[in-house]
């Protein structure tokens, strides 16, 4: 993209006299493949000297950033769905067929053009991000603006805040400068981790390919022993049966003596050959089965890591909709709660997430319960907890085996739902309340299928 700049540039710069940095757009958040795009050393030009942010009493407009900030703002607070809907709905038909990177090209240059297409930028921004820019405008100082930025990256709310953050107008140079190293250095552990995800499965595929070569070999190796072990036993036969016809034909010449050390010197070499073949043969088939044993099981991992890699993908589509739902709360034609008055006990987990997991729940229409399995509450309210609950949760990898064993028998003898969730974030919770079939009663469940 044009007028790139480094992160040198801009710590020794000022993000209100020059243009701002490019970062890349962060939608490997929800699991796409993305590649960083590169980040080059280009001289500010007087042009984009003038083209700088400048102050306005209320939140600023797209088209006010320098054009240096519009790649970030697309690329991390916009979709490409959105973004590809902004633009068939401006006419550009191409849109429809255009690669993602196309897209994101095509909606920076607009975002820079107030009048033929930024205003639909920002309407979609505004909208999609209501509720992080109703939160940050609590924040009347910079310092305050500062700490709903850091909150929200705790919380891993990143573009909604990004664009609330820039946006709002009590954001100076300084509070610029932080937050885009933040997204910066975001942009980058993104894509670290799918770097790793991608070597790892293709070190697995070459395992495999290793592995599918060595079973080859073995099986040919075991067809060609067969094989020469058939060979071999014809042979002796054949010579077993010439050398009794030529005795039988010669037997005047020969004393019984002699014959009976013919016979017995014939019949150990024939004894030691057939085992000399038959161990040779198991040998093989014992290789034969290890190799296939460690075959099996390295596909195993490799389809559990596939399994876990799409349901980490799941869990981000499944938070992803949460969030767009969120994004529209204020819409009229909203859909009513899917969780409408259903009681939710939430058991175990990291106190610090109880609040966002309360959040989330009552916004599904959930009444939200939570017990923390005996830590600090005692563990004799958990089943006076259950008997109040339509349905338990709990997170697998945080929470005492004896809670857990306690929740199971409970349900059970109730007929009550439990549902162990993968993790104690806030991704395996969402994808949790976005199928309510999995609150259903047993029993409830079984007459409906």
């Amino acid at each position: 993209m044009p007028h790139s700049i480094s992160l040198d540039q801009l710590s020794n710069g000022s993000l209100l006299s020059g243009p701002p940095p490019l970062v890349p757009k962060l939608d490997a958040l929800r699991g796409d493949d993305f590649i960083l795009g590169q980040l080059g050393e280009r001289k500010i030009s007087g042009q984009m000297e003038r083209s700088i942010i400048t102050a306005a009493p209320g939140r600023r407009k797209i088209w006010d950033f320098a054009t240096n900030l519009h790649c970030s703002i697309i690329g991390t607070c916009l979709s490409t769905a959105e973004l590809r809907h902004i633009l068939i709905k401006l006419g550009r038909q191409e849109a429809a067929t255009a690669s993602e990177h196309d897209l994101h090209a095509c909606g920076v240059v607009i975002a820079s053009q107030r009048h033929d297409g930024a205003k639909l930028l920002h309407k979609a921004l505004d909208r999609r991000h209501r509720v992080s820019i109703s939160r940050f405008d609590r924040a009347k100082t910079t310092a305050e603006v500062r700490a709903a930025w850091k909150e929200a990256v705790q919380r891993g709310d990143i573009p909604g805040a990004y664009w609330a953050a820039l946006s709002h107008p009590a954001t100076n140079d300084v509070l610029l400068r932080e937050i885009f190293a933040d997204v910066h250095m975001l942009s980058h552990l993104v894509g670290a981790a799918n770097r790793a995800d991608i070597r790892r499965l293709r070190q697995l595929e070459d395992e495999n390919a290793e592995l599918d070569a060595k079973v080859g070999r073995q099986q040919q190796q075991l067809r060609d022993a067969v094989v020469s072990r058939e060979a071999t036993i014809r042979a002796l036969q054949r010579t077993l049966e010439e050398r009794i016809a030529h005795d039988r034909d010669n037997t005047a010449q020969y004393s019984s003596e002699s014959d009976s050390a013919v016979w017995v010197n014939l019949v150990a070499d024939l004894k030691r050959r057939l085992a000399t073949a038959e161990n040779h043969c198991e040998r093989l088939e014992r290789e034969l089965a290890e190799c296939r044993s460690a075959l099996t099981a390295e596909r195993d991992a490799r389809a559990e890591t596939e399994k876990q890699d799409k349901e980490l993908r799941r869990e981000l589509d499944e938070v992803e909709v949460s969030l767009a739902d969120i994004a529209e709360v204020n819409n009229a034609k909203r859909q009513p709660p899917c969780l409408s008055n259903l009681t939710l006990l939430y058991v175990g987990g990291r106190q610090a997430q109880i609040g966002h997991l309360r959040a989330v729940a009552e916004r599904s229409g959930a009444i939200f319960l939570h017990h923390d399995g005996g830590i600090e509450e005692r563990s004799g309210l958990l089943q006076g907890l259950i008997s109040r609950a339509d349905a338990v949760l709990f997170p697998v990898d945080c929470i005492s085996h004896a809670a857990m064993s306690l929740i199971k028998r409970t349900c059970r003898q109730s007929d009550k739902p439990f549902l162990p969730l993968r993790g104690a974030g806030l991704a395996p919770f969402c994808a949790a309340l976005n199928k309510p079939t999995a609150f259903m009663p047993s029993s409830v469940a079984q007459d409906g299928a």
